[in-house]
């Protein structure tokens, strides 16, 4: 025969899954941490509209972090400044991110030297960026007692950094650069190229001579017309196959008598 089912007890777990998701979103909001709320986190500048996620990662050195307006900080994110806590790093700041700036989750920036990220930056989870790297010199010597290399890295705004891109010390990645997932940079990145592989190469770059080299495989996105309302776009969703066949339809007969004319 089969077995009756426990209507008393699963209606018990659903309320209590309901409390514990219900619990688990106060949590994360009460430990988010932003200018007006830092808690035990006390940055040398944090921006307006920006917020970290809760759980943080390891966060230490925050008067040398200064954070700009409206970035993004995903859980689990470690900022570091300096090779360990309570040290005096001096006057300067010593990481520096600009205004809009996204941190996917699981993201690590060690600055145990300077590191700049500029605005509009968009990393996806899991990059590591640092100022230091192990040394080898001494083949008799343990590597993690060796005492390690710093140079500064440099990340020029409007960058697009992949999910598990590395970028070494002493990297320069100049503006809107795409790094793909999984890349290892180090050294100089020009301006508006697309660099992959580990370590990283530049597959494509933009010039304003000679546009995009090799050409882009895939059309640029058409951009949302101006003018054009939240509720349209809301009403473009519920369109069938057959509705958007026409009127495509009828864009293509506008298309051919502009030709014509």
């Amino acid at each position: 025969m089969p077995k009756r089912k426990n209507t008393f007890s699963s209606r018990r777990r659903r309320l209590v899954q309901r409390a514990v998701h219900a619990g688990w979103s106060w949590v994360q909001r009460t430990g988010a941490v932003t200018a007006e709320r830092p808690g035990r986190l006390h940055f040398g500048a944090m921006g307006t509209g920006t917020r970290l996620a809760f759980p943080q990662g390891t966060v230490f050195g925050e008067p040398w972090i200064h954070l700009g307006d409206h970035c993004i900080i995903a859980e689990q994110v470690t900022l570091t400044a300096g090779l360990m806590p309570d040290l005096d790093l001096g006057p300067d700041p010593i990481l520096r991110i600009g205004d809009g700036v996204v941190l996917g989750r699981g993201s690590h920036v060690i600055a145990d030297t300077t590191v700049t990220i500029g605005s509009d930056c968009y990393f996806g989870p899991y990059v590591y960026v640092t100022s230091t790297n192990h040394s080898y010199d001494d083949p008799h010597e343990p590597i993690g007692k060796q005492w390690p290399r710093m140079e500064p890295v440099e990340i020029g705004p409007g960058c697009w950094i992949g999910t598990g891109a590395v970028i070494l010390p002493g990297a320069r990645i100049g503006r809107n650069v795409v790094v793909a997932a999984g890349a290892v940079v180090r050294g100089a990145v020009p301006d508006h190229a697309v660099v992959a592989g580990a370590p990283a190469r530049v597959v494509r770059r933009w010039t304003p001579g000679d546009g995009w080299q090799p050409p882009l495989r895939t059309p640029a996105p058409v951009p949302i017309p101006d003018g054009v309302t939240p509720e349209q776009l809301l009403a473009l969703a519920d369109l069938d196959a057959e509705s958007i066949a026409g009127l495509r339809a009828v864009e293509g007969a506008h298309e051919d008598v502009r030709a014509e004319s």
